[in-house]
């Protein structure tokens, strides 16, 4: 697609980012570069190549010169610790790891034997490389926590991409004309998958900041005039109390795209106020990630809705979960068969999400299933978290509970048995260099007690009451 696109009329920007701009002649030609240095270093089909970085178009050229040669890229995120990127990068047996130049010491640290590190802002030379990638390869295998306390890699191939950035363009009216403001992490699907790619697929133009920052957001928004940007519920409430937002020029952006968790109505009204529907997308990593949307008439029409499925996607709702179906679904779980079986039925993915359908067709979300946490738009595992919680010292035994808060939707919070010695201030330090930051505990609320079920069980909803009663 990216060739295509750069044969025809030259200059066409692909990419901005801090101030430079790529088009798609010069990005056509650093993927092929790329696969060729990536051939050179003995990378063929099914190889995995791992990213570490903040938001950088080195990251976009790397997947698809992965895609061209049948390999995987892992992209890592950047707010793990070295020890979490270690497992992941070891679990998926990684052959090379490119990190930005900022991140060059987090991946010496996290690299294990076997897995050498390169400069992912290198100027590659020029190269040709055989294409021997095709629509049944995969080519993206990432990591999300789940429920059992360590992450699973959902393999994605290049005919779930292509699907799922044909749901994009439905979803979004996405064109060449289109400019898309990118502000979240291109280490989660959402950032990658819902209007990045698609939009480079599409022949339009991206605007990539390095991380989501109010100010730069406003910046890039007064300079680029882009149609269209995504955002989750953290940032949209980072925009909304920015003192930039009463004057700031929205008439650009045709809609924004939405998603992560739960979205409360006061952040969709502030934005319809200013004239900018608010397009739900709901999905997972598993999922491509968009399995449910809706267009602009339905987000005026809907506040709050997920929406329907794309072209590309089925739902259902069988016994209160939803359920999805599709080309754009995630092939298996990577070296976790058990884990796939489980998730993936008869061709149909079960969310682990309670969801609803009204008389117009519409889903509506209702709660998670499971008990994950999604902090600004970051999942966590309380398994994980329980983990290192069990080894502090003075806790006799714990849990860990997502509890609601205005910034971040949820944040962990543990309830502790204290034991001989315990001290909070010292088991939340505990966690420094164990855990990244997003995924520690910000209170403790000590019991006598963990209740639980007959079978030995946490009685979740008793210590949903306890968390409740503490707030």
């Amino acid at each position: 697609m990216i060739e295509w696109i750069a044969a025809q009329p030259p200059g066409r920007i692909a990419l901005r980012h801090e101030g430079a701009a790529i088009s798609y002649g010069v990005l056509a030609a650093r993927i092929e570069a790329a696969a060729a240095m990536l051939s050179a270093e003995g990378v063929g089909r099914g190889d995995r190549v791992a990213f570490l970085g903040e938001n950088h178009p080195s990251q976009i050229v790397l997947v698809l010169a992965c895609a061209r040669l049948g390999a995987m890229q892992v992209p890592l995120n950047w707010r793990l610790v070295a020890a979490e990127h270690r497992w992941i990068l070891e679990d998926c047996g990684a052959r090379l790891l490119f990190a930005t130049r900022a991140m060059r010491v987090a991946a010496e640290a996290a690299a294990p034997p076997g897995c050498a590190v390169r400069d992912a802002e290198a100027d590659w030379p020029a190269g040709t490389a055989p294409a021997r990638g095709s629509h049944a390869d995969p080519v993206l295998l990432v990591y999300t926590s789940g429920t059992t306390g360590r992450p699973k890699g959902a393999v994605l191939t290049q005919a779930a991409l292509a699907a799922n950035a044909a749901n994009s363009r439905a979803v979004f009216d996405l064109t060449g004309a289109d400019r898309v403001l990118t502000c979240l992490p291109l280490f989660h699907v959402g950032g990658l998958n819902i209007q990045t790619l698609p939009a480079l697929a599409a022949g339009a133009e991206v605007t990539l900041l390095p991380r989501f920052e109010p100010d730069a957001w406003f910046a890039a928004l007064a300079a680029q005039r882009p149609t269209l940007s995504l955002l989750v519920p953290a940032v949209m409430q980072a925009l909304v109390a920015h003192p930039a937002w009463p004057g700031a020029d929205l008439a650009s952006l045709r809609a924004i795209g939405a998603g992560s968790s739960e979205l409360p109505l006061p952040l969709i009204e502030a934005f319809h106020a200013r004239g900018v529907p608010v397009q739900q997308v709901y999905g997972a990593t598993e999922t491509g990630p968009i399995a449910l949307a809706q267009t602009r008439a339905e987000a005026l029409a809907a506040p709050g809705s997920i929406g329907h499925p794309p072209p590309a996607c089925e739902a259902r709702i069988v016994d209160d979960e939803i359920e999805l179906r599709g080309p754009m679904l995630a092939s298996r779980y990577w070296n976790a068969p058990e884990a796939t079986a489980e998730a993936f039925r008869d061709g149909w993915f079960r969310s682990g999400d309670l969801g609803r359908v009204d008389a117009q067709g519409r889903f509506w979300f209702i709660d998670r299933r499971s008990n994950r946490i999604i902090s600004g738009g970051e999942n966590i595992a309380p398994a994980e978290v329980e983990r290192v919680l069990r080894e502090a010292p003075g806790v006799r035994e714990g849990a860990v509970l997502g509890a609601p808060d205005p910034r971040w939707g949820q944040v962990p919070v543990a309830i502790v048995v204290p034991g001989a010695g315990f001290d909070a201030a010292t088991v939340l330090a505990h966690f420094d260099g164990r855990l990244a930051r997003f995924k520690h505990p910000r209170r403790i609320v000590t019991v006598a007690a963990l209740p639980r079920t007959a079978l030995g069980k946490l009685a979740l909803g008793e210590l949903r009451k306890l968390l409740d009663a503490d707030a």
